[in-house]
């Protein structure tokens, strides 16, 4: 089957095309973990400078840090996460939860997140209505764009 000149409108595609790009997430996990200054971002991501530069460039320019000056001579700056980058911080413990689970041995995970309460934190997904954990099973997506089913573009 070829591929259409216009995929399915999606959230995930529009999220992805901003914070999916190599090294993006793990500026925001640096940040968020309150490192916050460029060479210490280099250091803890190894990331090329001028690739970091980039993405730094662009989580500013999209509303998910802020940039601020911390020294005029030599100019440099610091990042910190603006409210809509800390709604990002639970899809970065969610997605360590994972490959903590899927892709590393039992006990060898790098870092554990505490949770305030003490405990570590184990993240789930809660439907805020009901207060029921989401399951696979429990999902019915409704398309809201005209023309697109589930299934994909409805017959023209």
């Amino acid at each position: 089957m070829a591929a259409t000149k216009h995929p399915r409108p999606c959230s995930i595609a529009d999220t992805l095309a901003l914070v999916g790009e190599k090294y993006s997430l793990l500026v925001l996990r640096e940040v968020c973990l309150g490192n916050r200054r460029f060479d210490q971002l280099v250091r803890n991501i190894g990331a090329p400078r001028d690739v970091l530069a980039t993405r730094l460039r662009r989580l500013v320019d999209a509303g998910i840090l802020t940039k601020r000056a911390y020294s005029e001579r030599p100019q440099r700056f610091e990042y910190r996460p603006t409210p809509a980058g800390l709604e990002l911080e639970p899809v970065l413990v969610t997605l360590m939860a994972w490959g903590d689970r899927h892709l590393r041995g039992d006990g060898d995970r790098p870092m554990v997140v505490e949770h305030v309460c003490g405990n570590e934190l184990a993240p789930v997904v809660t439907c805020a209505a009901c207060g029921e954990h989401v399951r696979h099973e429990d999902l019915t997506a409704h398309p809201q764009t005209p023309g697109w089913t589930v299934a994909g573009p409805s017959a023209a």
